[in-house]
Formats: structure tokens, sequence, C-alpha cells
């Protein structure tokens, strides 16, 4: 019998996910590496942030994902190193031997080696990160109650650094809880004094979409309260103040950071097959140098003729590059494969109920149908039909009622000052 081709994909993020599914009940070995035991559906993570769905609407289990699944295993462990020369991924629980590598590691929060901004600030890349922010904020409003008058200045600030869609929609999500949720959740306290922060390097919000786009945002962002710096860029956080570099200080103890993300780079390879903490990757995913080791998603660059600075690091990116490249792999090595090119379907952006931005290739608009354009293209690309159910019924209760019953802080056991 005809022995299999064993390959490891390291990630189960949108790009590793897909290329295990196009994989899926093939002739070949699959065995999916990840140091979480779920997928995650990043672009809601800002909800769970606020406080309006649970993580678990949100995730998906490798082991449910394939369960039913006839050569795709999944183990939950941490890649350490990749050892090119003997084939073999190390990791802190076992090695793993391959016939071809897939590297889809995708991105971290950026902090551009600030390692005080590292520690005092939060990041927004994981499930963890995002409930760590609901428990930071709802907690300072916690204290606020029982501090009153003797509150610090920074508890009455919630500080978003990074005008991309992340901070975009964590400001208005932010912005509408001020408005409709808190004054009901703590009707004693006056919450004219909060103020949502946005803090941009770039002179308009949303610098990647059309100026009707960024004009737009801005102006909804005005329309929330939410206070818009714009042309601003953090040096410092020291856990009580924001500094920037014009010299301005903003006192805060709630900082989120949006500013930008960089690559998952694992141990292996040397300097030059990274460009910008991105594998550098021909045509067909193949990391530059090895004919068995390939980069997909976030942790790819590719240049190409419409992409000569590399694709941008958005899921629809790592889904078309593993939808390829899976199929790439089922073909015989170098027979009629497929070269990638990015067709950029459109992007879009949401700023609170019926404040939306969507440009397409063909159109762009805004408002009340760009934002249940949005609604319903998120809807479609949550997993199973139990977590659509769920994020609707969850989506709806806002809609109708402002509200949402899903404010738990959630913070680990403590006893006698140790965690338990």
């Amino acid at each position: 019998m005809e022995t299999r081709e064993k390959i490891i994909i390291i990630g189960g993020g949108f790009a590793g996910l897909q290329l295990a599914k196009t994989l899926n009940n093939k002739n070949k070995k699959v065995i999916v590496l990840d140091r979480v035991n779920h997928h995650m559906f990043q672009p809601l993570f800002y909800q769970v942030a606020c406080g309006r769905i649970e993580p678990s609407n949100i995730s998906f289990p490798f082991r449910k994902i394939f369960q039913q699944s006839r050569n795709t295993q999944f183990r939950l462990t941490e890649v350490k190193e990749i050892d090119p020369v003997n084939n073999k991924v190390i990791t802190d629980e076992a090695e793993f031997t391959y016939d071809k590598l897939i590297i889809a590691t995708g991105c971290k929060t950026n902090f551009f080696g600030n390692k005080d901004l590292e520690g005092k600030a939060f990041g927004m890349k994981n499930t963890q990160e995002a409930i760590s922010i609901r428990n930071h904020v709802l907690m300072t409003f916690e204290k606020l109650i029982i501090e009153k008058s003797r509150s610090d200045s920074g508890n009455w600030n919630i500080v978003i650094v990074g005008s991309g869609p992340t901070g975009v929609e964590l400001a208005g999500a932010f912005a509408e809880m001020k408005k409709e949720i808190l004054p009901r959740d703590y009707p004693y306290m006056n919450f004219d004094q909060l103020k949502i922060i946005l803090v941009s390097s770039t002179e308009k919000p949303l610098a990647v979409m059309s100026p009707e786009a960024q004009q737009k945002s801005e102006q909804y962002l005005k329309d929330l309260g939410v206070t818009f710096m714009s042309g601003e860029v953090v040096t410092e956080y020291d856990g009580d103040k924001v500094f920037m570099k014009s010299g301005k200080e903003i006192p805060s103890n709630n900082v989120i950071w949006a500013a930008g993300v960089t690559g998952n780079v694992v141990d292996g390879f040397s300097p030059e097959k990274l460009n910008r903490n991105r594998y550098i990757v021909d045509r067909y995913n193949t990391i530059k140098g090895y004919n068995n080791i390939y980069a997909i998603g976030d942790i790819a660059y590719m240049e190409t003729p419409k992409y000569p600075q590399g694709h941008p690091q958005v899921a629809n990116v790592a889904i078309n590059q593993a939808k390829n490249l899976g199929k790439n792999l089922l073909k015989k090595s170098g027979e009629n494969w497929q070269e990638y090119e990015y067709d950029d379907k459109g992007s879009l952006a949401t700023i609170g109920k019926h404040r939306a931005v969507v440009d397409l290739p063909f159109v762009k608009f805004q408002g009340f149908f760009a934002w249940y354009f949005w609604m319903f293209l998120h809807l479609m690309l949550i997993l199973s039909v139990r977590n659509k159910l769920a994020v609707f019924f969850n989506w709806m209760w806002s809609y109708f009622n402002k509200d949402s019953s899903l404010r738990l802080i959630i913070l680990p056991n403590k006893k006698n000052g140790t965690l338990q």
C-alpha cells in the first residue's frame, strides 16, 4: 500500500483551519498543532471585550470540528522550534516528524519592542485577552461606585490606541455601553465624566479604507461622543498615564493597544528567511530555500505584481491562500500547481448601531444598510449553526433591549493572597 504523506499544520486560525478542512478526508495524514484547543473568530473579539457575546459563541473546539474526520488529528501543544534539516517540529511535549510542514501561526499584538507598553496595556488577539479587557473595565466601574469622589481620574478614561477596524469598533461599542448600559447598571453614577478616547497616528480613522469611509467613520465617532485624537503617536504608558510624542498626556488605567500586529515567528529559521517578521514565500506559499515547508496567512510575506509589498494581513487572504495551497498539495508535487493572487473583496467596519462603512470593489456605502450588511456577513462566516443562532439571538436581544446580560467578571480564585 502507498504510504500517506504526513502533513503537519502549525496553527488553527483562519489559514490553518481552512487548509485542514481542504485536506480533510483526503489521502493525506494531517496533524494540526495549536497551543489552544479551539479556533477563534477574531473579528468579534471586540464584542467579547464589551460583554455583548460570550467567548464560547465565537470559539470552536478542534476536536469537535474534526470529530468525523478519517485523516485529521489534533494535538494541544506549544511549538518551540522547527528543525528543517531533520523534518521535525519540536514542542513542549514531544517531537513530530513531517513530510510537509505548513506554518500558519498568524500574528500577535505589536508593541514595537516597548516592554512597558506590553506589560501594562491590553492587546486583543486571543480569547484570553478579550476576557481580560472585559474583566478589567467592569472592575473599574465596580471600584468607581465605591471610591466615588476619591477615584483616580485615570479610571474615567478608556484609551484605545490605533484607529484601524479593531480600534474603531471597540470605541463605538464602549461609547454605546456608556450611553445605554452603564447608567442602568450603576444608576447613582454620573457617566458624563467617562471618556472614550481613540488615539490615532493618522489624520483620519480607518486609513486603509476609502476617503468616504474615513470621513463617515470620523463623523460616527463624533456623534457617539468618542474623542478622536489624530496625528498622535503613543511613546510610553506607565500604568497611570499615556504619553505621546507631541508631549500630551492622558491619565488612564484602561489602555487597549490596537495599533498593529507582528508575526508569530517560530524558531529554527535564519533571519534572511524573514521580511518584517513574516516568512518570505513564493507564489505557491513555499518558504524561500525549502521545497517542503510552507507559510500561509498573516505570517506569509508574498510579493506579487498587484501587491509588491506583500498582501494585507486580513482573514480573506489567509482563507484563500489556504484553499489554494490545499488544492496544490492534493496534486503531484509541482504538477499544474496554481499560483496565488489575492482578489480583494473589499473591507468593512462597524461603529455602533446603524453605523457602518463598507468598501466593495464596485460600490461604497455607509449607514443603516451597511450595518445590516456587516451583521449578515459576519454571521455567515461563523462556523456552526449553533453558534450562528447564539450570536444572532444576542444581537437581536441587544437590538431591541439596548442591553445584554453577559457582563460577567471572571477572575482567578484567590486564597491567602495567592492564585488558586
